[in-house]
């Protein structure tokens, strides 16, 4: 079974800001097929919105959507390539670790093109998150962040400069040159193990996937209320919903920490109320 994007043509010039997410999802062919799929449905479908529709453009399109047709019933028994919930806990986790490495050698001053990579990388995650709708303020924070260090450090690498570690407040709105090409090392090995190969799909064009949907209709005032008699309301519920199920896909990647901090997250707000700083 050859799971890899290694037959699709060259990018065609309209469609050359694509590239970057084709090129992470190459990069995981092997080690996360879910990374590769979402990477991929998400180049699709900005590709087909800057399409000029020449012969073509729309020779790739199509290869790219035979990848994922053939890709998605090869692998059918994946939660996370069939379930959106599951998807969009699954690339979140692994965003944020890709973030977290980057950051610590960041503010250990620990420079290298591995650290860039992964700073980058996490950032065209979140782009890729954007699928399953807006992201939480969390994540649109880290997308900004690791915009501008990957640019930022790289620059300071080029030019031999010493890169400042962590935060500076008066560089975080310059976000020129984030779309610059990096190299191509490798980010940092994921100890994610992909799951067993097989999948669904429907004919045609994949869509884009649809925001989970809510599991409960609008409840009566006092539905919901913490061990204190603080009401939630739907949105925090849903808020607290998302990170059990946060913590039981860090669980299958035997990251008890972050599963650990997801479950904090999730009593601490159903019992005050209140969310976590």
């Amino acid at each position: 079974m050859a799971l890899t994007g290694s037959d699709l043509p060259k990018v065609p010039a309209p469609l050359k800001t694509i590239q970057p997410y084709l090129t992470v999802a190459s990069k995981h062919d092997q080690r996360d097929h879910v990374v590769s799929y979402w990477c991929r449905l998400y180049a699709l479908q900005t590709g087909l919105k800057l399409s000029t529709k020449t012969s073509e453009e729309t020779n790739f399109l199509l290869k790219l959507m035979d990848w994922l047709e053939t890709t998605k019933k090869e692998l059918h028994d994946n939660e996370a390539i069939v379930n959106d919930v599951a998807a969009q806990a699954h690339l979140e986790n692994w965003a944020l670790k890709l973030f977290l490495y980057a950051d610590k050698n960041d503010r250990a001053a620990n420079y290298s093109k591995n650290v860039v990579q992964s700073f980058y990388t996490a950032q065209l995650l979140y782009n890729v998150l954007t699928l399953f709708g807006e992201l939480s303020v969390e994540a649109s924070q880290n997308r900004k962040y690791a915009q501008w260090k990957a640019a930022y450090i790289n620059d300071c690498l080029i030019n031999g400069k010493t890169p400042v570690p962590g935060p500076m407040k008066d560089e975080m709105d310059d976000e020129n040159d984030s779309n610059k090409e990096f190299n191509d090392n490798e980010e940092p090995t994921s100890n994610v193990t992909p799951e067993s190969p097989k999948d669904n799909i429907s004919q045609g064009i994949p869509s884009v996937p649809a925001n989970p949907p809510s599991t409960k209709t609008q409840p009566e005032d006092d539905a919901y209320k913490t061990e204190s008699g603080a009401k939630l309301s739907v949105e925090q519920v849903g808020k607290a919903q998302k990170l059990i199920k946060w913590a039981s896909s860090a669980l299958d990647y035997d990251d008890v920490a972050t599963s650990v901090m997801n479950l904090r997250k999730a009593l601490h707000l159903l019992t005050t109320g209140q969310e976590s700083a």
